[in-house]
């Protein structure tokens, strides 16, 4: 079996720089992701909590999840597609989604002669021998492929690849699906092509590492680079302009763009051809983060859990900022406690609750080796519901400030969050990062953010998001044929990849500027973007104002 998909193999994220194989057992295999990071395969016998500690924090992958649940007059797609000397429908660009997989079958992907609109798809999650070209596992199918299973009585008999959770269907008919009379839907760009990776579930090795429950469907990050980088393999191959769509997100790290994927986003978005779009993710009213700066004596700060009756296991993250060192003590809704447990280079603390049945093991990390910072990772198992006080003390006797984050998405229930919570600072990542192109949602029918929008700034004051895009009910295809509708800023983030594929069809396709970046479009749709005269911008909600490809086309007038 291979490696990255046998869960007896660790998955390991190592910098190309620091490849120090001496620290990894012997029959270690590496795996070159891209530029910047490869996959190290590591097959360990311990499977104890405590691997966390015995190897770094930064070799272990995050965990995404998905980031959604009509829109063209209100972000001046229309008015565009209209204009005679324009009309941009994403001719010559290529679309790459990276999710969960999508309906081949579906009209919306299907030009009129039957014939299949996708160059080819990556399912990461089928073992056979199909492929047509170097993939690390899983299997690639190309359009001669996928034209041969179409015209056949029996597709799936030839191509079995299938999103059985409609997530991704939903996003890439979002940007680039073709019309529909008679249910009025089109994509933004239906004359794009598309290229996909489904991505497969995250292996239970690495959900056990993060506390995540067995049912929980999460992918982990590795995937998603190798995602990204078969994506730019694709596109160079082709010589065609590329616009990646990523409607997922992660709410761990330290929230400042230096994750893997935040890194390796913003390094593609500054190459000529190239553009990243995230979302924000939906964390802005989830009650999952907490802020405090403590600068009065004695310098300690209590945080206020929830935890909800269903929960059965989950882990959170403590990032002090620099000037702090924290030691932290945990009591539990019975008043029973841990000692306090000072910051260490590697140890991890496990306390056994003997009155709950609760676990918890700590770490509390003084030099996280990716950033430098210190970080306290606590994960509960079979934790009591209640209240719980987690009890932050200075070391130093001195002034502090730190942020905390709990799981995203579906990786904890709605029940377990903090009492006195922050909504900013609550983009996931790697919507983080300084170049890839972030994108928050609204309700296009009101104009109003939507609730659960996530909210900048970066944890070092970046400013993201960099725009809002409608995200609210925006119609679909759905698999077996189906249509409907999807809410979130993933919808946003496609609506948007959508409009940048524009922007690449008018720039490179018509060698109009065939220099364009992903970090060109950025800045062209933060100029071009509606603003209200109520609000100051940037802000930290809508960015530099809702989303506006009119806008953007009379800036370039203008030059």
């Amino acid at each position: 079996m291979n490696k990255i998909t046998d869960n007896n193999y660790y998955d390991f994220l190592v910098r190309n720089i620091n490849l120090y194989l001496k620290n990894f057992p012997n029959g270690s295999e590496i795996t070159p992701i891209n530029e910047q990071v490869s996959l190290l395969n590591v097959k360990l016998d311990q499977s104890d909590a405590c691997i966390l500690g015995n190897y770094s924090y930064r070799y272990f992958p995050h965990l995404y999840t998905l980031t959604s649940s009509i829109a063209t007059e209100s972000s001046g797609i229309t008015s565009v597609q209209n204009n005679p000397s324009l009309n941009l429908y994403g001719r010559g660009t290529i679309i790459g989604v990276i999710d969960t997989g999508i309906d081949y079958r579906h009209p919306a992907f299907r030009y009129s002669d039957g014939s299949s609109r996708i160059l080819s798809i990556w399912d990461q999650t089928v073992q056979e021998s199909l492929s047509t070209a170097q993939v690390a596992y899983g299997t690639e199918y190309s359009r001669e492929q996928l034209n041969e299973a179409l015209f056949s009585d029996d597709p799936l008999s030839i191509i079995p690849t299938t999103d059985s959770n409609g997530h991704g269907t939903a996003i890439a008919s979002i940007i680039a699906g073709s019309p529909d009379p008679e249910t009025s839907f089109s994509g933004i760009t239906p004359a794009a092509e598309l290229v996909i990776v489904k991505l497969k579930e995250a292996k239970q090795n690495l959900k056990d590492v993060w506390f995540v429950p067995e049912d929980v469907l999460c992918y982990q990050e590795s995937d998603i680079l190798f995602g990204m980088s078969y994506l730019v393999s694709v596109s160079q191959k082709l010589r065609r302009p590329l616009s990646i769509c990523i409607a997922l997100g992660s709410n761990q790290g330290i929230h400042d763009g230096i994750s893997a994927t935040s890194m390796y986003a913003s390094f593609l978005s500054r190459i000529a051809g190239i553009s990243v779009v995230v979302s924000a993710g939906n964390e802005g009213n989830s009650q999952r983060h907490y802020f405090n700066f403590v600068n009065q004596e004695p310098y300690y700060d209590d945080i206020e859990l929830r935890i909800g009756e269903k929960e059965k296991r989950f882990s959170m993250e403590i990032w002090p900022f620099v000037s702090g060192s924290l030691s932290i003590t945990i009591t539990s809704p019975n008043n029973e406690t841990t000692r306090q447990i000072f910051p260490s280079l590697n140890d991890c603390r496990e306390f056994d609750f003997v009155f709950s049945g609760t676990t918890i093991w700590v770490n509390n990390i003084t030099f996280e080796q990716g950033t430098g910072n210190q970080l306290i990772v606590i994960r509960f198992d079979n934790p009591l519901p209640g209240v719980w006080t987690l009890h932050l003390q200075s070391t130093y006797n001195e002034f502090f400030s730190f942020h905390s984050w709990l799981p995203a998405g579906n990786l904890i229930s709605d029940e377990t969050y903090f009492l006195n919570s922050d909504p900013d600072t609550t983009i996931t990542s790697p919507g983080n990062g300084s170049s890839q192109l972030t994108v928050t949602a609204y309700n296009q029918f009101n104009g109003s953010l939507l609730i659960k929008s996530g909210r900048g700034y970066t944890k070092s004051g970046l400013v993201k998001p960099d725009v809002a895009a409608p995200g609210f009910e925006l119609p679909c295809a759905l698999p077996d044929n189906r249509y409907g509708t999807i809410t979130g800023s993933g919808a946003a983030a496609a609506h948007t990849t959508g409009s940048v594929a524009m922007v690449m069809e008018w720039a490179i396709v018509r060698n109009n500027y065939i220099n364009m970046t992903g970090i060109d479009i950025t800045t062209l749709i933060q100029r071009g973007a509606n603003r209200t005269i109520t609000d100051n911008y940037p802000n930290n909600r809508y960015g530099y104002g809702r989303l506006s490809i009119d806008g953007v086309f009379q800036r370039i007038a203008n030059l």
